[in-house]
């Protein structure tokens, strides 16, 4: 790999955070590495691109590496990655895709991701975002991911796009079963004229599931931001949708709530809240030393963080 290419990879790919073990590194739409072991194998796909990921019953304390690296301006890559959890399974999956375009060209990525969870199977998955690059060609990103829960399992999905993609649709389709949970943080910060559209669509299926959505965007300059979530309660359960947003320059952001209760036991929430940096926040700031760019920094990390 070149450096650029070595650069997205720690980016996106917390490998410092996270033990190394199995791997799948994707460069310009090739498998560049590729590693199983004794608890999670990786097998590519025969009849269109993408690999499976399957976790055998029992396996704890493991982890899997997924990034994907375009450095090519001009490229579209589109990968089908599908994980099957075995039962009483608790791993850490590490995703994420870096898009280095030097050129006036498009580079466009876009992954589908189903999970397979198997009864009482515990699941952490991240995932980032990052796009960098000198030329005026777009870098996008679309990626989809599809949950299957059973009875008792538990996924975590924790999304970030950090900078530099002029463009995403970010969609996420769930079915929640018995006692099983799904928690979504979101991390999502635009610029400039980026777009981001975010689009959840959970059913709570099962007795006693749950899910809880946090949404936390910053959107700056005349960049634009559309988060629909719709939340569908069949029996006794409880969902909860939190959007929160902060605008600064000309942005615009929209967020559009749906719940539908469709048995008397479904307890559904949804709290949404669009606001500006308060300017006590930033004399505070400061007063401290810090100039008004610097205070605003400072001020959208602790709430991206918060």
């Amino acid at each position: 790999m070149i450096d650029n290419e070595k650069a997205l990879l720690a980016k996106i790919a917390d490998l410092h955070e996270v033990p190394m073990g199995a791997y799948n590194i994707r460069v310009n739409g090739k498998s560049e590495m590729r590693h199983s072991t004794a608890e999670i194998e990786i097998v590519p796909k025969k009849n269109k691109p993408g690999i499976d990921i399957i976790v055998k019953p029992n396996t704890v304390g493991k982890s899997v590496h997924i990034p994907v690296i375009l450095s090519r301006g001009g490229f579209k890559d589109m990968v089908y990655n599908d994980f099957y959890i075995g039962e009483n399974c608790d791993v850490i999956i590490v995703a994420g895709c870096g898009i280095h375009n030097d050129s006036n060209r498009k580079t466009e990525h876009e992954g589908i991701h189903s999970f397979y969870l198997d009864k009482n199977a515990k699941v952490r998955y991240i995932e980032k975002h990052f796009g960098q690059g000198g030329g005026k060609g777009d870098r996008v990103f679309n990626p989809t991911t599809k949950i299957d829960l059973r009875e008792g399992a538990e996924l975590t999905m924790e999304t970030v796009q950090i900078g530099g993609v002029s463009d995403t649709i970010r969609t996420t389709k769930a079915v929640v079963g018995d006692r099983a949970k799904l928690l979504i943080k979101e991390k999502l910060l635009t610029t400039d004229t980026q777009t981001a559209k975010t689009n959840f669509n959970v059913k709570l299926q099962g007795e006693d599931s749950s899910v809880e959505v946090i949404s936390r965007s910053v959107a700056k300059d005349s960049s634009s931001q559309t988060f629909k979530s719709k939340v569908e309660g069949k029996n006794k359960c409880f969902g909860r949708v939190e959007c929160d947003a902060i605008m600064t320059g000309h942005a615009v952001v929209t967020s559009t709530p749906e719940v539908v209760a469709k048995d008397i036991n479904a307890t559904l929430i949804h709290e949404a809240s669009i606001g500006k940096i308060a300017g006590e926040q930033l004399i505070k700031l400061m007063t401290l030393g810090l100039d008004e760019h610097q205070a605003e920094d400072l001020i959208i990390q602790g709430f991206l963080n918060g």
